[in-house]
């Protein structure tokens, strides 16, 4: 099986669309993808997920499946003066010091996370993740996926990048502060993972490329900053 994740084109977050730049990259997204071989595609219910994909669904001629479990992820914590963070914004000084967020399995358990819906939100999205899978033949099954049929279905995913972020933590079994704070995905950049089934009724997904973003250089459009804290390579 071959997953695909897309981030959104670069937003325009107060009017959940996308910035002038943003459909340029949308649309040099769709130049991409229009001979690709995809089975089925599922979208974010937010605006800039569903504008990016827009231009790629019209050059396939289908509609994508909104799913919930792919709008941005909704885990914040509290800030000191009563508003909230996205759980992705924290300072290295801050989220490195606490030692069970950079564990597999009881990161939760970090003092920075009480009180908050971090675990929530994280349990909700991979449990619907998981079940979109079951639809292919790949159930859950500890650290790895129990493939009861083989697929070489392809499957894409509209969404963004705290989701992404999330979804990969699952699928290769670490904390999901180490995706969201050690990897950049640019706006409409493409992330592409496959099954590994060398062993009978076993799947592991493999990451191929992760945050490419061929389309953009190609056509000289400057890869988006957004999600990074740093300039993008541009190469």
């Amino acid at each position: 099986m071959r997953l695909i994740f897309i981030r959104h084109a670069e937003p325009d977050y107060e009017h959940d669309s996308l910035t002038e730049k943003g459909w340029r990259e949308a649309e040099l997204l769709a130049r991409r993808t229009k001979n690709w071989k995809v089975d089925d595609f599922y979208m974010s219910p937010l605006g800039r997920a569903q504008a990016t994909a827009s231009f790629t669904l019209k050059e396939h001629g289908k509609q994508a499946e909104v799913m919930d479990w792919l709008h941005e992820f909704r885990g914040e914590l509290p800030e000191q003066d009563g508003g909230t963070r996205i759980c992705w914004d924290l300072m290295p000084g801050t989220w490195t010091k606490q030692p069970q967020l950079l564990q597999p399995e009881g990161w939760e358990a970090a003092p920075i996370l009480q009180g908050t819906n971090v675990k929530e939100e994280y349990d909700k999205a991979v449990a619907g993740f998981d079940e979109m899978l079951t639809r292919y033949g790949y159930f859950r099954h500890g650290g790895y996926y129990e493939s009861r049929e083989h697929s070489d279905k392809c499957v894409v995913c509209f969404c963004h990048f705290g989701i992404t972020a999330v979804l990969l933590s699952h699928l290769w079994n670490v904390s999901p502060f180490i995706t969201l704070h050690g990897t950049f995905l640019a706006p409409s950049s493409v992330t592409v993972l496959n099954t590994e089934e060398r062993e009978p009724g076993i799947a592991y997904f493999r990451c191929q490329t992760l945050g490419n973003t061929d389309h953009l250089l190609a056509a000289g459009e400057p890869v988006s900053y957004y999600a990074s804290f740093a300039d993008p390579f541009q190469g």
